[in-house]
């Protein structure tokens, strides 16, 4: 879905007025950008403070101090699943599969590669230790396979599977990765991408937080495979964006409807929080900032969406030609986000899931 009401301040507003293609969401990003590896330590990432018109070089444990007391940040506690398999079919033909989503009955709807596709009847055999029954196709547009597995999925994807790494990311998973690819707070099993803004927080950060006073939130959005999906339509009134699971629990709408009435802000750490929280504001009955409970999105975020709910937006820098790209660019306005990833490149910070992260506002 494609909402293009005005935006709530006067950039982005200007914004709405211009009719935007995919080439305005395009720009050239050095290879050598692109993050491999995680910094060392997950708060020693670089921030680059975008809330004013000019940009300012910060660590990101520096952020207490770029926050108030009575600020709430609310999280994305999702936990990533090692959603890539590995098998064979029973001619011997290589396969290889990426969990979208875990259904009931020990049923997944997945992505799978294969010299030829597998028919519904046949089994697949992944790492050697268990077997899938193609049930036949399903999703939203029936493009991913529809499987039971012999055991319950989680369990064996945690046993047998591997970190579902990004396609940009050349490395096969390691056991860093295992740790590294995950938040210090992930608890809900069920996504197969990180919420990458929340990788930069440890224990030492979020207690630093609450000694000054600012509360935290969760929320639950399984990012799916879909994220890395570039856009292929120019005229974005085309492009079919992919659905997520999301749920928004009671006791952080109350918290965030408290922090609203006592003049604190909602700082949205990560696009895939800002996603549920926004979708949430959709469906908000009348009289009430957004609505708790569960359902999937397929909410698209382009310059002119009227944001009802997040203030300040923490995020990593994103692909070209992306709906994020669109998406943050709708939040802190089109020129400055252009200004802003000019200047990060400039300056050599690191891109994508394991880069450096910015600070925007609306």
């Amino acid at each position: 879905m494609q909402h293009t009401s005005s935006s709530a301040h006067p950039a982005p507003a200007a914004d709405a007025a211009r009719h935007y293609t995919l080439s305005d969401f395009d720009f050239e990003l050095p290879p050598e950008l692109i993050a491999q590896h995680p910094a060392a330590e997950r708060s020693a990432s670089r921030l680059l403070d975008g809330r004013a018109e000019t940009p300012v070089d910060r660590i990101f444990k520096d952020l207490p101090d770029l926050l108030q007391p009575g600020d709430l940040l609310v999280f994305n506690n999702t936990r990533v699943i090692k959603a890539r398999l590995y098998g064979a079919k029973q001619s011997g033909g290589a396969v290889e599969a990426l969990v979208e989503r875990v259904l009931p009955n020990n049923e997944v709807l997945a992505h799978m590669r294969a010299s030829k596709s597998p028919k519904p009847g046949a089994v697949v055999r992944f790492a050697d230790a268990f077997d899938a029954e193609v049930l036949g196709r399903g999703g939203p547009d029936g493009g991913l396979f529809h499987l039971r597995l012999s055991g319950d999925p989680f369990e064996l994807l945690d046993q047998y599977g591997h970190v579902p790494l990004p396609p940009y990311i050349t490395h096969a998973d390691e056991a860093d990765d295992v740790r590294r690819y995950q938040t210090v707070f992930a608890s809900a099993p069920g996504a197969v991408a990180a919420p990458t803004a929340a990788l930069h927080f440890d224990e030492a950060l979020l207690d630093a937080m609450r000694a000054k006073g600012i509360r935290t939130a969760e929320v639950t959005l399984h990012v799916g495979a879909g994220t890395f999906q570039p856009v292929r339509t120019d005229n974005l009134a085309e492009h079919k964006m992919h659905s997520e699971w999301f749920e928004v629990p009671a006791t952080t709408v109350a918290l965030i409807e408290a922090t609203k009435a006592a003049g604190g802000r909602v700082i949205s750490v990560g696009t895939t929080t800002l996603r549920a929280l926004e979708s949430a504001a959709l469906h908000a009955p009348a009289g009430t900032t957004l609505e708790a409970g569960s359902r999937d999105t397929d909410i698209f975020i382009t310059p002119g969406f009227q944001f009802k709910v997040v203030d300040v937006l923490i995020t990593n820098f994103h692909l070209p030609k992306s709906t994020l790209m669109m998406l943050v660019s709708a939040f802190a306005g089109y020129e400055h986000i252009k200004a802003l990833y000019s200047h990060a490149i400039s300056q050599g910070y690191r891109f994508f899931s394991y880069g450096d992260a910015m600070l925007i506002q609306r």
